[in-house]
C-alpha cells in the first residue's frame, strides 16, 4: 500500500512550541515550535516512507463556522507572538523538507485535511495517515484513513478498533458526542448539562444524534437528560454542524500534485543553516551540501603511526585532537594515531607548523607536562567560535563542528579531521565580520599568560585557614543556639520550610508577600523585609552568611590548595558574553572583600616564600572612564582630566549642593547612581538599592544626565545601534548579539537595552586588562626578572615578584595596564605591595 502522510501543521507545531525549550538564533529569531516540528516530521517520515505528503494550516480570515455562529472559538487566547512569529519560518522549512503545503481562506486546517484524506479513497493501494495533535480528527477513521495522534510521551496509531476499544463506538460517533456534550475549546455549546460520560453513553447505544432524539422517550434515557436533550435540541444541531469536518473543501489537488520525494537538498540546507539547525544537516544526511563541510565530509581511515610518519605529514596545516591514550593528528587526506611521547614529535610545535586545536591551553598543559614550551600558540577553534559569537564559547569540540559545519561525528571518532575545515570557515567569519584582530592579538596571545598563571597557582596560608574554618563554626555554633533559644523550639535553620514555620506560624510575624500554595519563602528578599520586626531575623542571615563563607571558601579553598598550599584556578577564555574572564575550581574572582569577615580571606592568600612580594594593581574606575570616552561627554573628560573625584562631583549635581557638602553618605549614593547608569539602570531599580521614592531616583538620574548631558544620547545610541545591527561592538571590535532586543515580551527586550548600553563598556574593559596581561608577562619576561602574574580578578591585576625586583615588576605593572589604551581621559592604576593579597 502507498502511504498518504497529512500534516496538521498548526496542531504539530503549537505542541513543539510548548514541548521545547526556548531557542533562538543569534539575531533573535524564535525557533524551538519550527525545530521540533522538524524533529517530529522526520521521525513520522523516516517511520512511514510517505508517497505523498502535504501540510495543512489555518488562515486568519473568518471560517464558514465562525460566520454561521459568531461564538466560535470566541474564547480562544491569541497564540503568544513567539509562537506565531515562527509560522513563516515553518512554511518555509516545510516546503524545503518537499512537503505540500496548503490552506484556504474560509476554511479550517481541519477541513483540508478531511478534504485531503478523502483521497484515500480514490485509489486502492493508498492510505492515508493524518498527524496530529488534535482528538477531532479521529472523526475521519475508516477504512483508509488513520490518525497519528501526538501525544505527551509517544504518537499513537489510530485506527477504528483501536477507536472503538478506546471510546466504545465507531469514529464518526465523535461528531455526534461533540454535538451533546461541546467542546469549551472550540466554545461548541452543545446540550447545557450533558458532559462527556453521558454523551458517549447515548452515542454508544443510539449512534447518531437523530437516533437519539428519535428514541427521546426511551427509558434509557433519564427523564432529566430527556429534559436537558428537548431543552437544547437546537443547539446540539448546531453544535453538530460546528463539530463535523467538512471533507469536500474547495482545493483543486489531486495525489500526484502530492507526490513525496524527500527534501531539496540545497534548499533544506540552505533554511538549517538560516535557522541554526545545524544538527538536523547531519541527522538528514546534508553534510555533502555545504562547501565548508567538503573537506570534513570524506574522514580518512585513522592510522598507528610512529613518531617518525607523524613528522612526515606535510606541514602546511595540521590540526590535532586527543584521543584515549594519545593524539589524533590530521591533514586534509590522512589521519594519524600516535600515541608515544610528545617530546618525540616537538618540531610540530614549533613556530613554522600552523597547527590548529580545540582550547589551546590544555595543549599548553599538556606539553608543559612532558617539558615543552610552544614557540606560539596554535590556531583555537574554540577561541575563534568565541570571537565570532561568545554564545558559542559553551560548545564543545563535536557542538562546534555540528553548528558550523553541520557534521555531527561519532563521540568516540577523533575530531582533528574536522578541525582544518572548521578553522577556514571561522576564519572567512571572522574576516567579513572584521573581527580577525581580536583573536590573533588578544585571545590567542593571551593562551600562553593564562597557562603560565594557573602552573604558578596562588599560595595559601592552609593553617591560617584552617584556624579561620574553626572560628567561623565556633560563630555560627553560638549564633545557631541563639537562634534556636528565641524560636523557643529546635529546628533545621537550614531547611527553608521548617525556618517559615518557626517565622510566619510560631512567632507569627507577617509574611511580606502574597502566599501561594506551598511553603513559605525565605530568601535574602523576604527576610530582608522583615528583618526590622524580630532579632531572629538578623541572626538568621547572620548565620547564612557564615554558613556559606565556611563552606564555600574556609573549606573550598582548603580542597583546591595542592600539598604545598598552591592553589590552581582555571582560568577560561571563552565563558563569558563580555568578553570578561572567569576563574573556576575554584572561582578566585568571587573571594568575598565588600564585608569585613569576607576580607579576611584574603588575608590568607600569601607569597610563596619571605623573600616575595605580592603587587597588587586595580584600576581606578575604569568603567565611567570608559563612559566618558565613549560618550564624549566634555564634562566628564574634563573632571577626569583634572583629577577630580567624579563620585563627589556627581553627588554635587545630583543633590544640589557645593562639593565641599558633600557628605559620604551622598557621594554613596552618587557612586551607585554612576554606576547604575552605566548597567542600564531604570529610577524603580535604583529606588529599591538607595531605599528611596521612585520619584527621587528619577530626580537623581535626571541631575546626572544634567550634569553630563553627552552619556544619554550615547545610551540611547549603543541601544539604537544594536537594535539596528543585532550586536554591540567593544572599541576593539569585540562583538557581542543582543537577540534579546526583538522579543516578543517587553521584560526581556528591557534586559536587551540594559545589556546594549553595558556591553560595549564592560567589554572593552575586559579587552584592556587582557591586553594589560599580554604585554605584563611579555615585559616580565624580557627583562629577565624573577616576576610572574598570578591572578586577574575583573580589573585587579596580581604580580608575584622577588623582592629584589619588585620595584621594577611594580613599575611595568603599572606602565603597561596604563598604557593598554589610548583613551580621552587618563587610565589610572593603584598598586599596593604586601606578604598577603589583603593587608593590615
Amino acid at each position: 500500500m502507498k502511504k498518504l502522510l497529512i500534516v496538521d501543521g498548526n496542531s504539530t507545531l503549537n505542541r513543539a512550541f510548548y514541548g521545547i525549550r526556548p531557542l533562538t538564533t543569534r539575531d533573535g529569531k524564535n525557533t524551538n515550535a519550527v525545530y521540533g516540528m522538524l524533529s517530529i516530521l522526520q521521525k513520522q517520515i523516516d517511520a512511514l516512507r510517505p508517497d505523498y505528503a502535504a501540510v495543512t494550516f489555518d488562515l486568519p480570515a473568518p471560517t464558514f463556522r465562525k460566520k454561521a455562529y459568531e461564538a466560535y472559538k470566541a474564547n480562544r487566547k491569541p497564540a503568544p507572538d513567539e509562537l506565531r512569529e515562527q509560522f513563516p519560518y515553518a512554511k518555509e522549512c516545510l516546503s524545503a523538507m518537499g512537503l505540500s503545503v496548503l490552506e484556504l481562506e474560509g476554511y479550517e486546517a481541519d477541513d483540508l485535511q478531511g478534504t485531503l484524506a478523502q483521497l484515500a479513497h480514490t485509489a486502492e493501494d493508498v492510505t492515508a495517515y493524518i498527524l496530529t495533535g488534535d482528538r477531532d480528527l479521529l472523526q475521519l477513521i475508516d477504512a483508509k484513513i488513520r490518525v497519528l495522534l501526538i501525544g505527551n510521551k509517544e504518537t499513537l496509531c489510530y485506527d477504528s478498533d483501536l477507536f472503538f476499544e478506546k471510546y466504545g463506538f465507531p469514529p464518526a460517533g465523535l461528531i455526534e458526542a461533540k454535538a451533546l456534550m461541546g467542546d469549551s475549546s472550540d466554545n461548541i455549546p452543545g446540550v447545557a448539562g450533558i458532559g462527556e460520560k453521558t454523551a458517549h453513553k447515548l452515542v454508544a447505544e443510539f449512534a447518531t444524534l437523530d437516533g437519539v432524539y428519535e428514541a427521546i422517550d426511551s427509558p434509557s434515557i433519564a427523564k432529566g437528560v430527556r429534559e436537558k436533550l428537548l431543552r437544547d435540541r437546537d443547539t446540539a444541531y448546531l453544535s453538530r454542524f460546528l463539530a463535523t469536518i467538512d471533507t469536500k473543501a474547495p482545493i483543486d489537488v489531486t495525489l500526484a500534485d502530492l507526490a513525496y520525494h524527500g527534501p531539496d537538498r540545497v534548499k533544506m540546507h540552505d533554511v538549517c543553516v538560516k535557522y541554526e539547525f545545524f544538527q538536523l544537516i547531519s541527522r538528514l544526511g546534508l553534510e555533502s551540501v555545504c562547501d565548508c563541510a567538503a573537506p570534513a565530509a570524506d574522514v580518512p581511515t585513522a592510522t598507528e603511526a610512529d613518531a617518525a610518519a607523524v613528522l612526515a605529514l606535510p606541514r602546511e596545516r595540521l590540526a590535532l585532537s586527543p584521543i584515549d591514550g594519545g593524539i589524533a593528528v590530521a591533514t586534509e587526506d590522512t589521519l594519524l594515531l600516535y600515541r608515544g611521547p610528545l617530546s618525540e614529535i616537538a618540531p610540530l610545535f614549533d613556530s613554522k607548523t600552523p597547527l590548529t586545536v580545540y582550547d589551546a591551553k590544555a595543549w599548553y598543559h599538556r606539553l608543559r607536562a612532558e617539558g615543552l614550551r610552544p614557540a606560539v600558540p596554535p590556531y583555537d577553534v574554540m577561541l575563534a567560535a568565541y570571537v565570532d559569537d561568545p554564545a558559542a564559547g559553551h560548545l564543545d569540540e563535536h557542538g562546534l563542528i555540528a553548528a558550523y559545519l553541520g557534521v555531527d561525528p561519532s563521540p568516540e571518532a577523533p575530531t582533528a579531521p574536522y578541525l582544518p575545515a572548521l578553522a577556514a570557515h571561522l576564519d572567512k567569519k571572522l574576516t567579513e565580520a572584521g573581527c580577525t584582530h581580536v583573536l590573533t592579538e588578544m585571545e590567542l596571545p593571551l593562551v600562553p599568560v593564562l597557562a603560565d598563571m594557573e602552573t604558578e597557582g596562588f599560595r595559601v596560608d592552609t593553617e591560617g585557614l584552617a584556624a579561620f574554618d574553626k572560628e567561623l563554626y565556633a560563630a555560627a555554633d553560638l549564633l545557631g543556639n541563639a537562634i534556636t533559644e528565641m524560636a523557643g523550639i529546635a529546628f533545621n535553620i537550614n531547611s527553608p520550610k521548617q525556618l517559615g514555620e518557626v517565622l510566619f506560624e510560631r512567632l507569627a510575624l507577617p509574611y511580606p508577600k502574597k502566599k501561594k500554595t506551598g511553603a513559605y519563602s525565605t530568601d535574602a528578599d523576604i527576610l530582608g523585609a522583615i528583618r526590622h520586626l524580630h532579632p531572629i531575623v538578623d541572626a538568621v542571615l547572620k548565620f547564612r552568611q557564615i554558613t556559606k563563607l565556611r563552606s564555600t571558601y574556609a573549606q573550598g579553598l582548603l580542597r583546591a590548595a595542592d600539598e604545598r598550599g598552591f592553589i590552581h584556578s582555571d582560568f577560561k577564555q571563552a565563558a563569558t558574553l563580555t568578553g570578561r574572564l572567569s576563574s573556576a575550581e575554584p572561582n578566585l574572582q568571587n573571594i568575598p572583600i565588600r564585608t569585613e569577615l569576607g576580607s579576611r580571606f584574603r588575608k590568607h592568600f600569601v607569597t610563596k616564600g619571605e623573600d616575595y612580594l605580592l603587587i597588587d594593581a586595580d584600576y581606578s574606575q575604569i568603567e565611567l572612564r570608559l563612559l566618558a570616552h565613549m560618550s564624549g561627554d566634555e564634562t566628564m573628560i574634563a573632571a577626569y582630566r583634572e583629577g577630580a573625584d567624579i563620585h563627589t562631583r556627581t553627588a554635587a549635581a545630583a543633590f544640589r549642593v557645593p562639593e565641599s557638602e558633600v557628605t559620604p553618605e551622598l557621594r554613596s549614593r552618587a557612586k551607585a547612581v554612576s554606576f547604575g547608569i552605566v548597567y542600564g539602570i531604570s529610577a524603580f531599580s535604583l529606588a529599591g538599592d538607595l531605599a528611596i521614592s521612585v520619584k527621587d531616583a528619577g530626580d537623581y538620574m535626571e541631575a546626572y544626565f544634567a550634569e553630563f548631558p553627552r552619556v544619554k544620547g550615547y545610551l540611547e545610541s549603543a541601544v539604537a545601534g544594536a537594535e539596528e545591527t543585532g550586536y554591540t561592538e567593544t572599541l576593539f571590535g569585540r562583538r557581542r548579539y543582543i537577540p534579546e532586543l526583538t522579543a516578543s515580551q517587553y521584560p526581556v527586550r528591557q534586559f536587551g537595552k540594559r545589556v546594549a548600553m553595558n556591553s560595549p563598556i564592560q567589554g572593552t574593559a575586559a579587552d584592556i586588562i587582557k591586553r594589560a596581561m599580554i604585554a605584563v608577562h611579555r615585559r616580565l619576561r624580557e627583562e629577565g626578572l624573577d616576576a610572574h602574574l598570578i591572578l586577574q580578578v575583573h580589573d585587579e591585576l596580581i604580580v608575584e615578584a622577588h623582592k629584589k625586583d619588585a620595584e621594577r615588576a611594580a613599575r611595568i605593572l603599572r606602565e603597561e595596564m596604563e598604557g593598554a589604551a589610548e583613551l580621552s581621559v587618563p587610565l589610572t592604576v593603584e598598586v599596593t605591595e604586601g606578604a598577603a593579597w589583603l593587608t593590615d
